[in-house]
């Protein structure tokens, strides 16, 4: 049985972060969304945040679960018994991030294999930070993420005492 970890930090989940998850469960046993707890980068969710989107965006899929964690990726893959990290490339500057970072993992943990997804054409383009810009600027992004994160954003957006 094969089990993957699909890690990132998931501030808030996409359509294009599921497209990969969902990807990853036909090939994979088990697929485990790790949402890092210490990103270097500022977020707009919690962690607890994070974690309940993210688990709500793949609830229908049985083989995927969802898991926050706080140490070194390939640790949490050794914990959780994964055998595969998964990778989402959308463009050709995401390889040489990707490319970097699988060697050191590869370092750390030689068992752990890496998986490279390339985006489905319609997310290409999409990324947390962008679309978290769209929709502060009250953009249309029913299309890019699942109804419950337009929810939490348009709540993230409320000014303070409104409700």
């Amino acid at each position: 049985m094969i089990t993957a970890i699909y890690p990132g930090t998931f501030d808030p989940i996409t359509n294009g972060h599921i497209d990969i998850a969902l990807r990853s469960a036909r090939l994979f046993h088990r697929v485990i969304i790790g949402v890092y707890a210490f990103p270097k980068k500022e977020v707009m969710f919690s962690l607890e945040e994070r974690v309940h989107l993210a688990r709500e965006a793949v609830k229908s899929c049985a083989n995927i679960t969802v898991e926050p964690y706080g140490d070194l990726t390939v640790e949490f893959a050794r914990k959780v018994g994964a055998q595969v990290m998964v990778r989402g490339l959308r463009v050709s500057g995401d390889f040489e991030w990707e490319f970097d970072m699988a060697m050191m993992n590869r370092r750390l943990n030689p068992e752990l294999e890496m998986v490279c997804f390339m985006a489905s054409p319609q997310f290409q383009f999409l990324s947390s930070s962008i679309l978290k810009e769209v929709a502060r600027l009250r953009g249309n992004i029913n299309d890019l993420v699942p109804a419950h994160v337009i929810n939490a954003l348009a709540e993230k957006q409320k000014p303070a005492g409104t409700g």
